[in-house]
């Protein structure tokens, strides 16, 4: 499979991890939209938001959970953004599922 976050979660390309266990990996991203923008991923390929099911939809509580712990632990009490693109429309980039956490900065609404 040729998908940067496999590679990436495989350490052949590197990252700056902020976060891992054995269902995720978190990473800094490397075209930071915000003064605190890192990636969340499942270990496990899922292709998109489009391809989550009822056998791998624990994983995203999971990811969630940990979103919540490492903001916390980052300090981002004033909030922060979680995004999922889904498909070309929709903005998604990297055809393996991730979430982008934004921080440290006012975020307006609709994204400009």
């Amino acid at each position: 499979m040729d998908c940067l976050f496999c590679k990436i979660i495989a350490g052949e390309i590197p990252s700056k991890k902020v976060y891992e266990d054995d269902r995720c990996y978190g990473f800094y991203d490397i075209d930071p939209q915000a003064p605190v923008h890192f990636l969340m991923v499942p270990k496990a390929h899922i292709s998109g938001p489009d391809a989550v099911n009822e056998e791998n939809a624990a994983v995203i509580g999971h990811i969630y959970a940990v979103i919540a712990s490492l903001a916390r632990e980052l300090g981002l009490e004033n909030g922060y953004r979680v995004v999922a693109n889904c498909g070309k429309d929709g903005g998604q980039t990297v055809g393996h599922l991730h979430f982008h956490v934004l921080a440290g900065r006012g975020l307006a609404w609709p994204p400009g």
